[in-house]
């Protein structure tokens, strides 16, 4: 949350010439509510149940770019879909990165608590070793967002490059 998934992730499709389909989205769509709404209905453990149908449902069309939740990631099975079917990018960010980004947005439904920025601090301790499982880590920095996409792109290339030879 923060990182800046959907803004990279935009410019990524673009960039490649395909589609863009940001997962909260097509979760709000399904579920005919916002996010912040589905988790005071229903709260976090069915929401998650419903990100990785969704999620399911999206890897099956070729050619995207999938911005998921950040907390989409934690969930092992939404890994394996992600994996079996998809090749992952974890954009990374600092905390104070983080937390500048996401204090200029007060829907993020987790961070509705007394202290948010602590609410943060945990968050990050629990998912980053989840997040490193992902295939292809970038750093998520105050540059121009085409720098990183470029940078995307070139781990990208080396990562599916990899790939082919380990399984030639």
């Amino acid at each position: 949350m923060g990182a800046g998934k959907t803004t990279i992730g935009r410019r990524l499709a673009n960039r490649l010439g395909i589609k863009f389909i940001d997962s909260d989205v097509e979760i709000e769509q399904a579920a005919g509510m916002s996010i912040v709404d589905f988790f005071s209905t229903h709260g976090e453990e069915e929401f998650r149940k419903g990100e990785a149908k969704v999620i399911r449902r999206i890897l099956e069309q070729k050619n995207i770019v999938l911005a998921s939740g950040g907390g989409a990631f934690i969930s092992e099975q939404t890994r394996n879909i992600i994996k079996q079917r998809a090749f992952s990018i974890w954009i990374r960010a600092e905390f104070d990165v983080l937390f500048a980004r996401i204090s200029k947005r007060p829907t993020r439904p987790l961070l509705q608590t007394e202290n948010p920025q602590s609410t943060l601090k945990k968050l990050i301790k629990e998912r980053y070793p989840l997040y490193q499982k992902a295939d292809i880590a970038i750093i998520s920095e105050d540059v121009p967002h085409e720098i990183i996409v470029s940078n995307l792109i070139s781990k990208a290339i080396n990562y599916l490059q990899n790939e082919k030879l380990t399984k030639a």
